[in-house]
C-alpha cells in the first residue's frame, strides 16, 4: 500500500473512496453503453462525451441525449463547454434539471474545431474569461462543479498553476489536469510534475490524467503527484478493465489477467448495448475504432481485424469474435 495523504473528494458517491477511478470524458467514446461497462469493470465515474452549452441552450436532442445516465445509480458527472459565461451558466442549469449530480467544465480540449472558436483548451490564453465562465456556473446550480484543464497552450506558457487558483477561488470543487500542452495534442509524454506543484498550493482535491495506461502507471502517478484520485482515458478504450486493475495493486493485491473469454465477451456485451442505443448499422460500424484495443497484443491478429473492419452486419461481427475466442483460448 502507498502512504500519501489524501484529500476527501467532496463530490456524490465519492466521498468515502480512496483515490477515485474516474473515465475521461471522450467525444464519441464515454456514450452510456461505454460508461456503463467502465462501471462494471471498477471505474468508480464516468463522465459524459462533452456538450455544447450553446447546443444544450437549443434543446438539441442529440446533445441533450449526452446526459443520460448509463444506469440508474450511476453519478451522472456532465461536461460542458463554452466560451460565454451566461450561456455555460444556463446549460448548467439546465443539466441540473435533467438530473446531473456534478457539471465538470471543458478548459482543456486540444482539438482545432474547438480551439478555433475559443472554446476548451483556448481558454488556457484568457484566465480571466475562464474564472468567469467557472464562477458564473458555480453560481447557477446547486450541485458541485469541476473543471478539466492542461498545463498551458505549449510548454513556453505553462499556466496551470494560476488557472487552478483562480478555478478555486471560483468555487469548483475537484480539478483534472492532463498533464500536456494544448500543443502537445495527445503527443509526446505527459508531465506529471507540474501537477505536483499546483496540488502543493491548492485545497481542492486535485486529480491526475495522461498516460495513466497500466497499473504500475496509475501507482508512479500518484506517487510523483499526490494526486487524490486517477482519471483514465484513451487507455480504457478497448480495456474497461484497467480499473479494476489499478484498484487492485493500489490496494495491495495482484492484478487480475483478462482471459480471452472475457475479452470477447465485453466486446460482443459492447457491440449489443450499442445496437440497442444506436441501431445495427451505426453502432456496428462505430465499433471498428475499438476492436483493435479489445484484442490488442494477440499475436497474429491482423486477419481477424481486416475480417471486423470489413463486417457490415453484428452476425458477422459475432461470428468472428466467436472464431477468436476459439482461435485464442489456449
Amino acid at each position: 500500500m502507498y502512504e500519501i495523504e489524501k484529500r476527501k473528494m467532496n463530490l456524490p458517491g465519492l466521498e468515502n473512496i480512496q483515490t477515485p477511478l474516474i473515465l475521461a470524458p471522450m467525444e464519441g467514446i464515454t456514450d452510456t453503453v461505454f460508461r456503463r461497462i467502465c462501471l462494471s469493470e471498477g471505474a468508480d465515474a464516468g463522465i459524459s462525451e462533452f456538450i455544447s452549452s450553446e447546443a444544450i441552450i437549443r434543446n438539441i436532442e442529440k446533445s441533450l441525449r449526452k446526459m443520460d445516465a448509463a444506469h440508474e445509480e450511476e453519478l451522472r458527472w456532465v461536461q460542458i463547454f463554452g466560451n460565454k459565461p451566461e450561456s455555460v451558466a444556463e446549460a448548467a442549469r439546465v443539466a441540473e434539471e435533467n438530473g446531473a449530480h456534478i457539471i465538470d467544465l471543458n478548459f482543456g480540449c486540444p482539438v482545432k474545431k474547438v480551439v478555433s472558436k475559443g472554446n476548451g483548451a483556448a481558454l488556457l490564453r484568457n484566465l480571466p474569461l475562464m474564472q468567469e465562465i467557472a464562477a458564473a456556473t458555480v453560481n447557477a446550480v446547486q450541485i458541485p462543479v469541476t473543471a478539466k484543464t492542461r498545463l498551458g497552450w505549449d510548454a513556453q506558457n505553462i499556466v496551470v498553476q494560476e488557472a487552478a487558483l483562480r478555478l478555486q477561488d471560483a468555487g469548483v470543487k475537484a480539478l483534472a489536469i492532463h498533464g500536456r500542452t494544448r500543443a502537445q495534442q495527445y503527443g509526446g509524454t505527459a508531465d506529471w510534475n507540474p501537477i505536483a506543484a499546483v496540488k502543493a498550493v491548492l485545497q481542492i482535491p486535485v486529480i491526475v490524467n495522461g498516460d495513466i495506461n497500466s497499473p504500475e502507471k496509475a501507482l508512479e502517478a500518484i506517487k510523483i503527484t499526490g494526486s487524490d484520485g486517477l482519471m483514465i482515458g484513451r487507455a480504457a478504450i478497448g480495456n474497461p478493465w484497467i480499473f479494476g486493475q489499478i484498484r487492485a495493486l493500489l490496494q495491495g493485491g495482484t492484478i487480475p489477467v483478462v482471459t480471452i473469454a472475457h475479452k470477447t465477451a465485453t466486446c460482443r456485451r459492447h457491440l449489443l448495448e450499442s445496437i440497442n442505443l444506436k441501431g445495427e448499422r451505426r453502432a456496428v460500424i462505430e465499433m471498428r475504432k475499438q476492436y483493435s484495443q479489445y484484442f490488442k497484443g494477440l499475436s497474429d491478429f491482423k486477419p481477424f481485424k481486416a475480417e471486423l473492419m470489413a463486417a457490415l452486419s453484428a452476425d458477422e461481427v459475432n461470428r468472428i469474435i466467436i472464431k477468436i475466442a476459439e482461435h485464442y483460448s489456449f
